[in-house]
């Protein structure tokens, strides 16, 4: 099973959620290679919860997952910015994503977000597994935390998008990180958009429908981490994507029709 563990369902926080632009990027991950993916959309977009309102209206439900037409595999998630500075990816059941996302309502405004011991102390109240997003990007301070706060992550999130600009370095620090902490650390591409699927997957030996399965597997060590040898181009590339179709939203036009092939509504 390859998976992306780092991965989002819109364009751009502040853009309207499009269902046509999540159904057109959730074919691409399947033509990318993927199996499954775990969706974890900034805790702040607009419409988070008409996002996954939609997926578990549309998709097949097995076991945590929703599952698309495609066959997509999608474990549910949210990318939570905390007070010191730097992302916590959670992944749950969706009604628990959901709720989480509800009672963070007051914290989701710059100056307002939780520091990570009182976010944690939310999380643990669910049954989610909680991973520092990419902890080594410039702006962040996950490292910083005090030893006993690293302990409570679950995982860290080998990321794409730092891979692609250094890639020795960031698998340097990342893993030593991980393992003096002694947890997994998984591959997600962090994409806003299909060019950059694959550039990171983790590939699993089997297929797995829960998140306390998916997290067994990630402790035992029961999967490998591939690079694309496109990494770099891929996540350049997404990166100009993104902006040209931010672009074409903010002079009136609309976006999504110039990734399918009929115009259509968002």
């Amino acid at each position: 099973m390859y998976i992306d563990f780092h991965t989002h369902g819109k364009l751009a926080k502040k853009l309207p959620f499009s269902t046509v632009y999540t159904d057109w990027l959730f074919g691409e991950a399947r033509r990318a290679g993927l199996d499954a993916l775990c969706l974890t959309e900034h805790f702040n977009t607009l419409q988070f919860d008409e996002l996954y309102g939609y997926l578990m209206s549309v998709c097949d439900r097995q076991g945590d997952t929703l599952v698309t037409g495609n066959g997509l595999r999608i474990f549910a998630g949210m990318e939570t910015d905390i007070a010191e500075g730097g992302h916590v990816l959670s992944i749950g059941k969706p009604e628990d994503i959901l709720e989480l996302n509800r009672r963070l309502e007051p914290y989701k405004e710059k100056g307002r977000f939780l520091p990570f011991a009182k976010l944690r102390d939310l999380f643990d109240e669910y049954p989610v597994i909680v991973g520092a997003g990419h902890p080594f990007r410039e702006g962040g301070h996950i490292p910083e935390l005090p030893a006993e706060q690293l302990r409570r992550f679950d995982f860290l999130d080998l990321n794409g998008k730092d891979i692609a600009q250094d890639e020795e370095g960031t698998r340097r620090k990342t893993g030593a990180l991980a393992g003096e902490l002694g947890i997994p650390m998984v591959g997600g591409s962090d994409t806003h958009q299909a060019v950059q699927y694959g550039c990171i997957r983790t590939g699993f030996e089997k297929e797995v429908r829960t998140v306390y399965d998916l997290y067994e597997e990630m402790k035992a060590g029961r999967y490998e981490i591939s690079v694309s040898d496109y990494a770099a181009f891929q996540v350049r590339t997404a990166g100009l994507l993104k902006k040209a179709l931010k672009e074409i939203h903010a002079i009136g036009g609309n976006y999504v029709s110039v990734l399918v092939d009929e115009p259509c509504a968002v």
